[in-house]
């Protein structure tokens, strides 16, 4: 058995959590968050409301908030798990019938997408923008709608100059919605239209290029980092080297 737990600084993200079990069952209990799973191995078996189900690795589980629910392996060798507890306020309230019915989603790619989620939840812009994916995908697969493109020329031009004005501290998502009267999910659609590239990684770029600047003015990689608002030294020279293809070291040098 093992078990992580950790409160990312990603805005609608209450907890995640990874685990590994093989003989432990869960009671029934509930959750005051929506509990949106992805399983790497194994399956699990659930009554949700006193209906049995199951989650498999090809599929994502949404556990609706409030509603008792208990857990155990469907396999001798047990499961691995990675669980999101978002707030209640990310999804409708009115989506909780419906996901109580059909608690797994065999789509593929909202599994990438929670999966991606998990490996960037320490880029909180990033790690916004793809749980606003999310959640409209969910939203829209209980709903049995499709998305709505919002169509407004300006939208994304207006998103960059609030990004580059709150360099290099920068923004969160959600913040910049609030600023431009429109949802994170608008945001980053017509960003990525209107750029080719979505605004987390426009964020990235620009304080690449500030650190870029501080270090050849005779900065330390320290230094640079800071001032461009990277958490520090070893953030900077993940995404410096992703950009530019070479450490802030050999950069100067």
């Amino acid at each position: 058995m093992s078990v992580t737990a950790w409160k990312p600084d990603v805005e609608g993200i209450k907890e995640v959590f990874h685990a590994s079990f093989t003989t432990h069952v869960y009671p029934a209990h509930t959750h005051d968050a929506w509990t949106l799973m992805v399983l790497d191995t194994g399956a699990v078996r659930y009554e949700l409301d006193r209906h049995e189900h199951g989650a498999l690795v090809d599929g994502v589980t949404l556990l609706p908030p409030h509603v008792p629910h208990d857990g155990r392996s469907a396999h001798p060798a047990g499961f691995h798990k990675r669980v999101l507890y978002l707030d209640d306020s990310v999804l409708p309230s009115d989506l909780i019938g419906k996901a109580v019915d059909t608690p797994m989603l065999p789509d593929p790619l909202l599994r990438q997408r929670v999966h991606q989620l998990h490996l960037t939840l320490d880029e909180p812009f990033e790690a916004a923008s793809r749980l606003a994916l999310i959640t409209e995908r969910l939203t829209h697969h209980f709903a049995g709608t499709a998305p709505v493109v919002h169509a407004d020329p300006t939208l994304a031009d207006r998103l960059r100059q609030l990004l580059d004005a709150s360099l290099p501290d920068g923004m969160t998502l959600n913040a910049a919605a609030r600023e431009l009267q429109t949802s994170p999910t608008h945001l980053v659609r017509a960003f990525s239209r209107r750029f080719g590239l979505p605004p987390h990684k426009y964020l990235t770029g620009r304080r690449v290029d500030l650190a870029r600047g501080h270090l050849v003015e005779g900065r330390s990689a320290a230094e640079a980092a800071v001032l461009a608002g990277f958490h520090d030294q070893s953030h900077l020279t993940r995404h410096f080297r992703r950009v530019l293809g070479t450490s802030p070291g050999r950069f100067v040098r």
